[in-house]
């Protein structure tokens, strides 16, 4: 075969394995820098284009010459110079021309067509440096061996670039190499040199060694510049990569970075949601692990779902942003979040203890439920309130409360049927909604919940038993409007309530009267304090032994504009009910200790205390009133009830000794009507104790008060605690006090409570006077 005899009879094989050699390094050398130069941008890649043009066009122009001066036509050969460096510029140029083609990006054919050009660009070298050889002879060209030469060198060239493409480098040299090879040796072939004389000498082998070492030098100078390039890129590109990994390892969201679409770092985040080794991601793009519609932007917030290899996918929010020409995604799990929402949005339309829909629940169903109604049914509404919570409360704890609210709850939610829809409002409130045909099946209803009720909740070791008083409204029957039809649930509640042995009322026309009026009075109250309807009025306590005044008891009174005095009995407990106690005591003792300041006679004012008003807040208000006022502390006593004591004795009893530390006197009231009094006077040194009055009305009649009185001036003197007797009307009941050793007494026999500027002394006060 013509190639091989070319080869080994018409070449030096030593400097053949030379080209060789410069030939193998340097199609390594330009397959990394194509790589390279693919993977860059703007004016890096525009210096690598340089690097890979130098390296590759002296790659194949070393190899070509080394080659040429292992070419051995048994008669001196020479080299045009002129030639020979156009031959060095085409190569150059052309290796260039087809770098830029190759590493076009978004463009499939472009390594192909690159390589393609690089072959030519070989072949275009090699026959203008066959130019420049010269020989005394006849040079013949074989014209398919020179086409051969051509086809091979740009086949193998654009497999070589296809094959680099894919990072596939070792396969990309040896294409290169077998592209300059066959391109060089099958155009060897195609030339056949016919001397015009005998053969002379052939050219000095030394010189042509030299010359070849020469080039071979250059090559490998030029090679290893561009080896020396990549080596300082690559531990420029170790850094970057190292300080990457350093940045995405530090966020706790999934992190990749992508260049040209593939992932070049990823984090361990990223790794766990899409549980995928990060060795599998490398390469790959994010795009194929999203399920998203379209592409994915840059510098905006989107929304989509990852999709790990098992599992269900994962909603996420991505983030991009571009970075020295990388594209930098943050991938957050947006799982906890969207959690924690519906969290919040079941929070907002749920009870937290129970998990029944609550307030707002159920004021949107009772506005969309009655358009769900079919015709001939009614909307049927149950007020639902628990009988004995509070005592439940009382004795067992709020935890036990807890338990009873919660069981019930999950009863009653079990018994529901079909569209009934159950709703707590708040502490033991309850409310029901279901389309029903009639009254009678509004209290089968009723009668599901109510067994529910009533049936016994375990607490630890015993059981309790709450029971519920059920009303039941119903619409369009009973009300047009869903406030009148939840305003007449609640009345027909407040009745079967009211009455023990019927506790599922339906509302009735005739039921809401005292209700209503309630509920007027309620608002009244609220308004009382702000119209300045309240009055103080003041209940002499007169000293036995002299007959002198010693102090006053304040009165509340509260004069409305159309009914007149309204008793303390019937707006007291209200105030007590609805927390209005609690502004309404403050403006007592600020007006009882402001009024008081300006008496003549520094008597002592006496101030009720309810048990709401025990709170952690009232030693500030009573210090700050006694400040407003100027009154001395000493001159103001506060009295509570024991009932008030056994509620909570120890936070009580520490809310008092604060009180005490003012400077003012506290005052048991109503002493002998609670449930634990010998226990209570131990529990705190009060200055005084108020006699009850209900022992003074069974004074004459009672033998039992008389002892009980006894037995209580006797305690008081022997505890060194002042007694002060209350509801003293009579000369006899007087009479009775003075000779046991009552030191102090109150009541209608010496002044009906009055403001102070209508005070007089009574006949009895002045019947003590006068001795």
């Amino acid at each position: 075969m013509r190639i091989v005899t070319c080869l080994v009879q018409e070449h030096d094989l030593w400097l053949v394995a030379v080209a060789a050699l410069i030939c193998g390094l340097g199609a390594l050398v330009t397959a990394r820098l194509y790589q390279q130069t693919r993977d860059a941008e703007g004016p890096a890649q525009r210096a690598w284009l340089f690097l890979g043009a130098v390296a590759s066009g002296s790659t194949i122009w070393c190899t070509h010459f080394v080659a040429m001066l292992a070419y051995r036509p048994g008669i001196p050969v020479s080299f045009d110079p002129r030639l020979t460096g156009a031959s060095f510029a085409v190569a150059v140029l052309g290796s260039a021309f087809a770098l830029v083609l190759g590493v076009q990006r978004g463009w499939a054919p472009a390594p192909t067509l690159g390589g393609a050009m690089f072959g030519l660009a070989i072949s275009l070298m090699h026959y203008t440096g066959m130019l420049a050889f010269g020989v005394q002879g006849l040079m013949l060209w074989s014209e398919t061996y020179v086409a051969l030469s051509i086809a091979a060198a740009s086949g193998f060239g654009a497999w070589a670039f296809r094959e680099a493409a894919r990072g596939r480098l070792m396969g990309a040299a040896v294409l290169l190499v077998l592209a300059i090879v066959s391109l060089h040796f099958t155009g060897m072939a195609a030339l056949e040199v016919i001397p015009f004389g005998p053969a002379g000498t052939e050219s000095d082998d030394s010189a042509t060694w030299a010359l070849a070492m020469g080039v071979a030098g250059v090559a490998f100078l030029m090679l290893g510049t561009g080896v020396a390039s990549r080596l300082l890129d690559q531990e420029a590109r170790f850094r970057a990569q190292r300080r990457l990994r350093t940045l995405v390892e530090g966020s706790v969201d999934g992190m990749a970075v992508e260049r040209d679409g593939r992932m070049l770092e990823v984090n361990a985040a990223l790794c766990t949601l899409l549980d995928t080794p990060r060795e599998a991601l490398i390469g790959t793009p994010l795009r194929q692990y999203l399920e998203h519609e379209g592409e994915l932007p840059v510098d905006r917030l989107i929304r989509a779902s990852l999709l790990p290899i098992e599992g269900k996918p994962i909603p996420v929010e991505l983030a991009s942003r571009t970075e020295e020409g990388l594209v930098v995604r943050s991938v957050r799990d947006v799982r906890p979040r969207l959690a924690q929402e519906r969290r919040i949005a079941h929070l907002a339309r749920n009870d937290s203890l129970t998990g029944l829909p609550n307030r707002t629940s159920f004021l949107e169903k009772i506005e969309v439920m009655p358009a769900t109604v079919r015709p001939g049914q009614q909307m049927a509404l149950l007020a639902i309130d628990l009988d004995r919570f509070k005592e439940v409360n009382d004795l067992h704890g709020h935890a036990a409360g807890d338990t009873v609210l919660t069981t019930l709850s999950t009863r009653m939610r079990q018994a529901l049927q079909g569209e009934e829809f159950l709703a707590r409002l708040g502490g033991d409130e309850f409310v029901a909604l279901a389309p029903v045909a009639g009254r009678d099946e509004a209290h089968e209803f009723a009668q599901r919940l109510h067994r529910q009720l009533n049936t016994p909740v375990a607490l630890g070791h015993v059981e309790v038993v709450c029971g519920g008083s059920i009303g039941i409204a119903l619409m369009p029957q009973d009300a047009r409007t869903s406030a009148v039809l939840m305003s007449n649930a609640d009345l027909a509640m407040y009745r079967a309530k009211a009455n023990p042995a019927k506790r599922i009322c339906f509302y009735e026309e005739t039921m809401d009267q005292a209700v209503r009026e309630r509920r007027k009075t309620m608002q009244e109250l609220r308004d009382a304090l702000a119209r300045r309807q309240f009055s103080l009025h003041y209940q002499p306590q007169v000293d036995i032994g002299g007959g002198a005044i010693t102090g006053y008891e304040v009165l509340l009174r509260w004069q409305h504009p159309e009914r007149g005095a309204v008793p303390p009995s019937e707006f007291i407990p209200m105030a007590e009910e609805t927390g209005l106690i609690l502004p309404i005591g403050e403006w007592v003792l600020r007006e009882a200790c402001r009024e008081a300041a300006t008496w003549q006679q520094k008597h002592r004012v006496a101030v009720n205390l309810s048990a709401v008003q025990l709170v952690a807040d009232l030693p500030r208000v009573v210090a700050r009133a006694l400040a407003d006022s100027g009154l001395s502390a000493d001159r103001l006593e506060l009295e509570i009830t024991e009932t008030a004591m056994i509620r909570d004795p120890r936070r009580t009893t520490r809310l008092l000794e604060e009180l005490k530390a003012l400077g003012v006197s506290i005052a048991m009231d109503d002493f002998g009507t609670g449930y634990s009094s010998l226990s209570t006077l131990r529990a705190f040194p009060f200055d005084k104790i108020k006699l009850d009055r209900s022992f003074m009305a069974e004074l004459e009649a009672s033998p039992d008060a008389r002892a009980i009185i006894r037995a209580v001036l006797a305690l008081g003197e022997s505890l060194n605690i002042h007694i002060l007797a209350e509801g003293v009307e009579t000369p006899a009941q007087l009479d009775f006090l003075r000779q046991e050793g009552c030191t102090e007494v109150q009541g209608y026999l010496f002044g009906q409570p009055a403001p102070m500027n209508q005070q007089r002394p009574t006949a009895a006060s002045l019947t003590l006077a006068a001795g």
